[in-house]
């Protein structure tokens, strides 16, 4: 059985939401349901099963419905990091949780995910390809016949050992980011103050070649538009 590389993750659940309009007007997307349950709770429920007991999640928009909905929940233990006041993006958003992930490295995941697990659960399978040494972060990646839903070009290149370089402009590239990975405290180092998108991060890694990748053996759904949800529930009712 696989020893987890860490038993804490950040959830991030503080973005507005604008695509799953109308659906977001009156509820912040993580509480959103699919297939029964709050978007949320799928990533929540996937991080129980795996074994990882503690998480921080982040809440901006409509912060009250998560924190109640939170408080619903035996487990994981959860933490919020508030962002009331400014919403930070996903770099910033990590930043500002720091104290409170007493952990390194962490897993971070968005809180929209939905996918189906391949042999391993991708927390395991994350832990097994995790190099300390050698890594800033790893992430999940998924290939587009995994991906369901998606109809963009692709976020990156994998090379041989599974270093991680971004799709060049107007071409395609044959990996998705999904949204989860596992990340060290060292990549947050000297980070920009205020709001920032991860990428920023990201991209230092890849310029010293800390930057890796994992490829997804299950399956993966984007659900970031109501349009995407019946599709999604028909396939996991599939199984």
């Amino acid at each position: 059985m696989t020893t987890l590389a860490s038993d804490v993750a950040m959830v991030l659940a503080a973005g507005i939401g604008k695509r799953m309009r109308p659906l977001t007007a009156t509820r912040p997307k993580p509480l959103v349901r699919v297939n029964g349950r709050a978007l949320i709770d799928h990533s929540l429920d996937k991080l129980v099963e795996a074994g990882v007991s503690r998480a921080v999640v982040n809440v901006h928009y409509l912060p009250g419905q998560i924190e109640a909905h939170l408080a619903q929940r035996s487990a994981p233990a959860t933490t919020v990091s508030d962002e009331r006041e400014a919403l930070l993006e996903t770099g910033g958003g990590m930043v500002k949780a720091l104290p409170l992930l007493d952990a390194d490295p962490f897993f971070c995941l968005n809180s929209d995910n939905v996918w189906l697990d391949g042999p391993q659960n991708v927390f395991a399978a994350l832990s097994d390809a995790w190099d300390a040494a050698k890594m800033d972060a790893l992430l999940l990646l998924v290939n587009h016949s995994r991906a369901f839903n998606y109809t963009g070009r692709g976020d990156f290149h994998l090379d041989p050992l599974g270093r991680i370089t971004r799709r060049k402009a107007g071409r395609v590239a044959p990996f998705i980011y999904t949204g989860i990975q596992i990340v060290s405290k060292r990549l947050l180092r000297d980070a920009p103050e205020g709001a920032f998108s991860t990428g920023v991060l990201w991209d230092r890694a890849i310029a010293e070649g800390r930057l890796y990748g994992i490829s997804h053996t299950g399956l993966w759904f984007e659900v970031g538009a109501p349009e995407m949800i019946a599709p999604t529930e028909a396939a996991l009712q599939r199984g």
